[in-house]
């Protein structure tokens, strides 16, 4: 039965809508793990009315430490079928923050408010469906991103690394999670549990932990604060690390790299052959020039294997660009680099990442309107040069999505381009491709690495 707000039970019992019993009709029961299918309808009103539906979430800012999550909400106006019911994954609005039939839309077309969230907690959604100016129902699903009975330790031997699995006595199949150029620990400890809730026994490495835009220490210390020659051969010790471990089949140990992970983890499929597979999330087909503190531009490259750096394609105004931080103007990180890649085509020919060297399966997933740097593009380099080599791949590119797509579509995506530095793509593209991109990345490394 649904939760009437006070004072509108007298009204609500003069109108017809009181007629009938309003709910919403949410499968799977809460908790709902994150990224798994979702159905919501509305049941119960007159035929062909008019519900407007009201979504609210508080939204965590782990990017301001100590800061309150803020409110966000979206809202939409629906025509119930002759049936009296409204499915949101059919249904057109008729207005709201929306506009085609999308079950996923109320989540990720919210934007913030300026109203307290009070102690909601971060991972609940709040519902209330209004018929005739008044609320006659109200529901809340309770996302949650991994599953109580994951187990997450620290790694001590990597510097913010943990390790997450569900318990029980089988050797699972491992894989190893490469955030990227946001550095820290953050990838690691958000998606370790996320994607252990799949089956997988993850290991979450950052590599990486820069100084603060705002000043003051590194999160982890004991890491590069300068994104230059970082040593690929990391991996054969994280490697070297699973396979000790009693709990994991090290016959069957994957790559899961986004952006500058997805660069690492191209770079060592090349080398290592205990790679079973790759998921590359928004990657490049070449090695990047490397930055940071006491970082000469142009002379040192991301990434080093054996002790000497990779070659690399040079950027040209990568300051200058980031300079909009300061001068508030729109910071695109892809210009310095489609301008470095255009003015020395020697040297992208020299940065390739030879992907025909890794035999097993991979995934590439890019976005064409990627404004930090051109995934769509150089996903469909990868995927072209692997075909010439008969090699399994599997490419996602989305035409009007961005960098921002390690999400589940369930999330709002409103904000990706609303403050200096901009990603790309459009709300709804960036949503619509995460819901269709997450659940066939996990299909795919199941069936690579053959989890049931």
């Amino acid at each position: 039965m649904p939760r009437f707000l006070p004072g509108v039970l007298l009204a609500l019992a003069l109108s017809p809508v009181a007629a009938f019993a309003q709910s919403f009709a949410i499968t799977p029961a809460n908790p709902v793990l994150a990224g798994d299918p979702l159905t919501l309808r509305l049941v119960g009103l007159p035929a062909n009315a008019e519900v407007r539906i009201v979504a609210e979430r508080a939204v965590a800012q782990p990017w301001m430490p100590g800061a309150k999550p803020v409110l966000y909400r979206s809202e939409a106006t629906f025509a119930t079928g002759a049936d009296g019911t409204l499915d949101l994954a059919s249904a057109k609005p008729k207005s709201g923050s929306y506009k085609n039939a999308d079950i996923r839309g109320l989540f990720w077309s919210m934007n913030p408010t300026r109203d307290d969230a009070g102690e909601r907690k971060t991972g609940d959604v709040h519902l209330t469906a209004h018929a005739q100016g008044m609320p006659v129902a109200t529901a809340k699903v309770e996302f949650i991103n991994r599953l109580p009975a994951v187990k997450v330790e620290k790694v001590e031997k990597f510097p913010g690394s943990v390790f997450a699995t569900l318990p029980g006595e089988q050797k699972r199949p491992a894989l190893i999670v490469l955030g990227g150029s946001e550095g820290g620990s953050t990838v690691a400890r958000e998606f370790a549990p996320m994607l252990a809730s799949r089956g997988f026994a993850v290991l979450g490495l950052p590599y990486y932990s820069p100084l603060p835009f705002t000043g003051g220490k590194a999160e982890l210390p004991e890491l590069p604060a300068s994104f230059a020659d970082i040593p690929v051969e990391r991996l054969q010790e994280a490697f070297e690390w699973l396979k000790a471990r009693p709990d994991v089949d090290a016959t069957r140990i994957a790559l899961h790299g986004t952006s500058k992970g997805a660069e690492f983890a191209l770079i060592a499929g090349s080398e290592f052959g205990w790679i079973k597979a790759i998921a590359a999330l928004v990657p490049t087909d070449v090695v990047w020039e490397g930055w940071g503190p006491g970082v000469e531009p142009g002379k040192r490259a991301s990434y080093a294997l054996r002790g000497k750096p990779l070659p690399f394609v040079p950027y040209v105004d990568f300051m200058q660009e980031f300079a909009g931080f300061q001068t508030g103007t729109a910071v695109h990180v892809r210009r310095p680099q489609d301008k470095g890649r255009a003015a020395h085509p020697a040297a992208a020919v020299k940065a390739r990442i030879p992907v025909e060297k890794f035999k097993g399966p991979l995934m590439v997933i890019g976005g064409q309107d990627d404004q930090v740097w051109a995934s769509g593009m150089m996903a469909h380099n990868i995927a072209e040069k692997r075909a010439e080599h008969g090699l399994e791949t599997v490419s996602l590119i989305y035409s009007d999505a961005g960098h921002g797509l390690t999400g589940n579509g369930w999330t709002p995506t409103t904000q990706m381009n609303a403050g200096p530095m901009k990603m790309g793509g459009t709300p709804e593209g960036n949503a619509r491709a995460q819901g269709d991109a997450f659940p066939k990345t996990i299909a795919f490394l199941k069936r690579a690495l053959h989890v049931d």
